[in-house]
């Protein structure tokens, strides 16, 4: 798994000075086809979500349902782990009690504590003229505070379509991000707010991501969260 080679250091550092941090592939073509060719199969997913009815946006997307496919499984354990020392690390910045453990085995148990047992790892369409509304993916009082996006399209079968990220600044405006990937790469970034360097210490800087429009074409991604759901 390509999890092991990616320069932690780096990611640690973009995240706190961007906000958000990419990385190379971490699927191969091949992998991000399968995962693609998936959707169409009902017995690995537990709900499917239309974004207009809810006036999320345009598209739809699909929750696995347990067991995760081993992939998805292994990727989100991998990743979690070199991810939770960043998370502890902002928790104390942000002077929040919050420990997270060092493995997602250990974590997912704390969710299911607070009746948060429902796999929230989750494969995400869009078609033309979709779109994804700023939003936060909490699903319980129990959240791990970043998490992943990784593209399975190839970036020729789309226009538009960009991760977005916007940052509401303490006594300051809006600052937004514009992310593009290649296919099997993904974005790491935070799932409700970051600590940033004020005069007092740290300050919360709230995050909330999205999509922009696609002009054209299909776009699908993988998301790992790592807090299961209520």
């Amino acid at each position: 798994m390509r999890v092991a080679r990616l320069d932690w250091q780096a990611i640690a550092r973009d995240l706190d000075r961007l906000g958000y941090a990419t990385t190379p592939a971490l699927l191969s073509p091949a992998e991000c086809r399968a995962l693609q060719d998936a959707y169409t199969d009902p017995n690995l997913f537990r709900s499917r979500v239309e974004m207009a009815r809810y006036r999320f946006g345009e598209g739809e997307y699909q929750y696995f349902a347990d067991p995760l496919p081993p992939l998805v499984a292994t990727l989100r354990r991998l990743l979690y782990e070199p991810l939770a020392a960043i998370a502890n690390r902002w928790s104390e910045a942000l002077q929040r009690d919050s420990h997270f453990p060092d493995q997602l085995d250990q974590f997912l148990a704390l969710c299911r504590s607070h009746g948060q047992t429902r796999p929230t790892p989750l494969l995400l369409r869009y078609e033309t003229e979709g779109y994804n509304c700023l939003h936060q993916d909490l699903y319980g009082p129990i959240h791990f505070p970043l998490q992943v996006t990784c593209l399975l399209s190839e970036p020729q079968d789309f226009e538009g379509g960009e991760f977005l990220l916007v940052e509401q600044r303490p006594r300051a405006q809006s600052r937004g991000h514009v992310v593009t990937l290649e296919q099997g790469a993904s974005v790491v970034f935070p799932v409700r707010e970051r600590p940033v360097p004020s005069k007092r210490g740290f300050a919360r800087l709230q995050i909330r991501h999205g999509v922009s429009r696609l002009r054209s074409g299909h776009r699908m991604a993988l998301g790992i969260i790592f807090h299961d759901a209520t």
